[in-house]
């Protein structure tokens, strides 16, 4: 089954794809098929000794661009259609047990430059409408591969977090005339809650942080996607996010699990003026072992419960970012 059924209770679709009850969990790394192909072993996904970064399709997609015909037929309160999109994954790194934190400065503007290139592909097929870049990193978000890589998924419509966020920034332009992003910028550059800075992007906690160290990567100025920054922003923000994520392991003293996700416009060319290019990333973690999960409050009320003052999460991370030595 590989199919998209409409909630009308909540005006969202839900992908059903049982087939990736199937997918490889947990394999060793003799066994990882992330891992480059080695002389005399088993092929992996990956058909090369050495790489820098792979992009491939996913072999247990949510989406697909052939997606099966629906198994069940839909109906005027429950319309049913096929999983249409792109599942693609993204490999960053041949080290099995490297992450991003660690490969350094310039693997990280590797990955940068390959989200844009992936991006500006994907958006031209004309049924995608949103591409979501995002990377789930460490067992405590249930990854099920070990090996570091992230995912791109390009979806048929807008997902309901990206639609929410340009709906708030539709209300925010229509009272103000502004860019909601570009008044948190202002707003949150060089104040109490920046962590780190750089010439064309800044990092910092935001003030409504849904989890504990929860930090976001806004562009300075108003762009409303990764294809379209220039070479030297692309660059700025490989820098910012080699050290956000190194400060976390410095900060946690461990290898930090966390979600990553880039919010930009939709591929239609609608909303430019509300959509803002910025990144997310947040772990579990809150500190002393301890982990936030999604709760009563936040799964049914959609409501985040959070105890750690976003003042003084932004406090703790910057020292420890401008603290930490972020490999070139």
């Amino acid at each position: 089954m590989s199919e998209r059924r409409y909630d009308p209770t909540h005006g969202e679709w839900v992908t059903f794809a049982t087939h990736r009850q199937d997918r490889t969990y947990k394999p060793s790394a003799a066994a990882c098929p992330l891992c480059p192909t080695r002389p005399g072993h088993e092929p992996t996904e990956i058909p090369r000794e050495h790489f820098d970064v792979a992009v491939f399709d996913n072999r247990f997609p949510s989406l697909s661009t052939d997606p099966p015909e629906p198994e069940i037929a839909g109906t005027d309160l429950v319309p049913v259609e096929p999983a249409y999109g792109h599942c693609e994954v993204v490999v960053f790194t041949e080290d099995h047990d490297a992450t991003l934190a660690d490969v350094g400065v310039a693997r990280v503007h590797l990955l940068v430059e390959t989200w844009a290139r992936r991006v500006a592909d994907l958006a031209r097929d004309p049924r995608v409408r949103y591409v979501l870049p995002f990377e789930n990193k460490g067992e405590a978000v249930g990854v099920t591969l070990h090996h570091p890589h992230g995912q791109i998924y390009a979806y048929p419509d807008v997902p309901p977090r990206p639609a929410r966020e340009l709906a708030a920034g539709r209300r925010h332009h229509d009272a103000t005339g502004r860019c909601v992003f570009c008044d948190v910028v202002a707003a949150e550059a060089g104040g109490p809650r920046e962590v780190v800075a750089g010439d064309h992007f800044v990092a910092g906690v935001p003030p409504w942080a849904r989890f504990p160290y929860e930090v976001d990567v806004w562009a300075r100025e108003h762009v409303p996607s990764l294809p379209e920054t220039s070479t030297a922003a692309r660059a700025d923000l490989a820098r910012v996010l080699a050290r956000v994520l190194a400060g976390y392991d410095r900060f946690f003293g461990f290898s930090t699990s966390y979600l990553l996700g880039i919010h930009a416009a939709p591929t239609d060319g609608h909303d430019r003026d509300v959509s803002h290019l910025h990144l997310e990333i947040c772990p579990p973690h809150r500190g002393g072992g301890k982990l936030k999960y999604l709760a009563g409050s936040e799964t049914f009320g959609g409501a985040f419960l959070t105890d750690v003052a976003p003042e003084l999460a932004a406090q703790r991370l910057r020292e420890a970012c401008a603290d930490v030595e972020v490999p070139a």
